[in-house]
This record gives C-alpha cells, sequence and structure tokens, in this order.
C-alpha cells in the first residue's frame, strides 16, 4: 500500500482525486493533506491529517507520492519543491505554463531516481472512450474528420475578467483536458491550425479557442466557448462509411458536483437516451442506425495506473512526452491574447 500526501484542499482535491483514490484502498492510503490556511471547506476524512505545515509531508519518510493541487500557477515551483525533497509526485493540470518547465521537471525528477506525472484523468472520460471504441472497431471505415466540443453559457466568468492571463486561461484550464485525449491517440500532428480568441476584446480573458490537428487524410477539431447557449455534441466522428455522434459529456463531473459519489454503483452511468449515435453503411451498402452503449468511465484508473507504475514497474499511463507535446501546444496557441 503506498502512502499519499495532498498540498491543496480545496474542490481539485475533493472533487476529483480524493472520491477516486479512495476507491482503491488495497494500494493507496491517504495520509496528510495540507493547505495553508488551515481553512477546511470539505468533510474531513477519518484518519486523515490535516496540517498548514509542509514539514509533515516533506519529513515523514512513509509518504510514497505527493499529489500538487494547487492554482495552476503554483504548480511548477511546488512540484519542483517536492522533487527536492525526494518525493514522487502527481500534478494537476495544466502541468507547467511553459514545455521547458515541464522538460525540466522531468530531467529533475529522472536525475533523483523519482516519479513525477501529470494528473490527466479526462482520459478515462466515457464520451471519449466510447468514441475510442466506435473507431476501433471499424465500422466507419477510413477515419476523416473527428470534433470535440467542451462548451458552456457562462458569460459571467470572462464578462468579470478584467485582465488576461496565460496560466488561468480558458485555453490552458480547459484545452489540457481536450488535447491530451488527442494525442494519447492519435500522437503528434503532421501540422496544426490555432484560433485563440478573446471575445470580449484584448486584455480580457481568454474564452474561446479552436484548434485543427492533421494526421495525414484525418482532421482533428478540438474547439470550446464560454459563449455556446446550446452546447456541439461532444464528440462527432466521420468516417467513409459513416459517422458516430456523442452529444451527452461523460456525467462523472456532474454526479461530483451533486455529491453523488463513485461508492454508489450507478455513479458515472449514461441513461439510454444519452447514447451515441453510430449511422452506417455495411459491406454489403445496407444502411444501419442504432445506439451505443456508452463505456464506463473511470477516474480512478489514473490512480490505479501510478500504483502499477510505483509498486509494479509498469510503464507510466501519461507518457512525459505527451505531456511535453500538450504544453508546447498550449504555449503556441495563446501567444495569440493579450
Amino acid at each position: 500500500m503506498l502512502n499519499v500526501a495532498y498540498i491543496g484542499n480545496g474542490k481539485s482535491t475533493n472533487r476529483y482525486h480524493l472520491p477516486f483514490v479512495l476507491q482503491l484502498k488495497d494500494q493507496f492510503h491517504v495520509k496528510t493533506i495540507y493547505s495553508p490556511s488551515g481553512r477546511i471547506r470539505w468533510a474531513k476524512i477519518d484518519g486523515v491529517h490535516y496540517t498548514t505545515d509542509l514539514n509533515d509531508i516533506y519529513g515523514d519518510d512513509s509518504i510514497d507520492l505527493v499529489v500538487v493541487t494547487t492554482p495552476s500557477r503554483f504548480h511548477y515551483a511546488t512540484a519542483k519543491d517536492v522533487l527536492a525533497h525526494g518525493k514522487n509526485v502527481l500534478v494537476e493540470k495544466p502541468f507547467t505554463e511553459t514545455s521547458a518547465q515541464a522538460r525540466e521537471l522531468f530531467d529533475l525528477a529522472h536525475e533523483r531516481g523519482l516519479f513525477i506525472q501529470c494528473y490527466q484523468n479526462r482520459r478515462f472520460d466515457s464520451d471519449w472512450l466510447t468514441v475510442q471504441k466506435v473507431i476501433k472497431s471499424g465500422v466507419l471505415g477510413d477515419l476523416f474528420e473527428l470534433e470535440s466540443n467542451y462548451d458552456y453559457y457562462r458569460p459571467y466568468v470572462p464578462e468579470q475578467a478584467t485582465s488576461f492571463s496565460k496560466i488561468d486561461s480558458f485555453l490552458y484550464g480547459h484545452g489540457c483536458h481536450t488535447l491530451d485525449q488527442i494525442i494519447s491517440y492519435f500522437g503528434h500532428p503532421d501540422r496544426t491550425h490555432y484560433d485563440v480568441r478573446q471575445l470580449l476584446g484584448p486584455g480580457r480573458m481568454n474564452d474561446y479557442f479552436d484548434i485543427d490537428m492533421y494526421y495525414g487524410r484525418t482532421k482533428v477539431r478540438v474547439a470550446s466557448s464560454y459563449f455556446r447557449v446550446q452546447a456541439r455534441p461532444s464528440f462527432v466522428v466521420y468516417g467513409r462509411r459513416g459517422m458516430f455522434t456523442k452529444a451527452a459529456m461523460d456525467r462523472q463531473e456532474v454526479d461530483l458536483k451533486h455529491f453523488y459519489m463513485p461508492d454508489h454503483d450507478d455513479f458515472g452511468l449514461d441513461r439510454p437516451e444519452d447514447y451515441g449515435t453510430l449511422i452506417y453503411y455495411d459491406d454489403d451498402g445496407q444502411y444501419h442506425e442504432e445506439k451505443v452503449p456508452t463505456v464506463r468511465g473511470d477516474y480512478s484508473r489514473v490512480y490505479a495506473g501510478i500504483y502499477a507504475t510505483l509498486a509494479q514497474g509498469a510503464p507510466k499511463i501519461v507518457r512525459d512526452e505527451e505531456t511535453i507535446e500538450q504544453i508546447s501546444m498550449l504555449e503556441t496557441g495563446i501567444q495569440q491574447c493579450k
């Protein structure tokens, strides 16, 4: 069993980490949670040591993994500090602000014989897993286009922002989800086109992005906006012989926001009306239209992968070069904003 400590005790820790690591009771034990203020807005977990002293983590030789869930602007410095204290580290996304910082952290971990990885839980979104299943089935034939959309209608968010921040931009905050999904499956694109905007004008929040990635004859589009009253489908996939549309996004976050946790058997499960629609022509030219049951998403698979690496020597499930590629794309795209 691996002992885990958290630097940060906000929404990220309590909504996107603890509910999932606590499902792996034979693999992980949550030992310590640090926050500088000491304020605890979430329910305490029995047996966990809550502290305002980082030495309770750095000085504890029994802690095997430190998870950094601070605000994004502190990720790089905090992760570097954790490595300097000889601890393995998992870093929330976005991993760093620049690819140079990412390379530095990976090099430092390698020099010290330590583990460091980005927490890319969205690889295990149910809609994305279902898209991969449909593509791998071959029923669409040659793959021509894939659209990934992550839309909101929350105009008050960019309207309240009066300055521009790169690390806190929409591209960094949400592109780190969707770009990683594409990179993890398709790899490095042959070429990329960026359309990254501040819809409310220069000096305001980045609130829109539309990125085209080309892989041979396959075009992948990753797009997001804060101003979509009607959200676009989460995924649309087009092939030579058909298409697949998944309108509804993964339900894990929806359930978590309602404090409906993974200890429920139906946590994160789609309803039949949320299933994606597959339309295709078979080898005989016959038309088919059918619903595709959604593959179950599970963010605890990130922690299961980390356990396999630290305890059993398995390769990382999020490779260093994938994280560097993603950060490089983020820093290239955000150059369009000022």
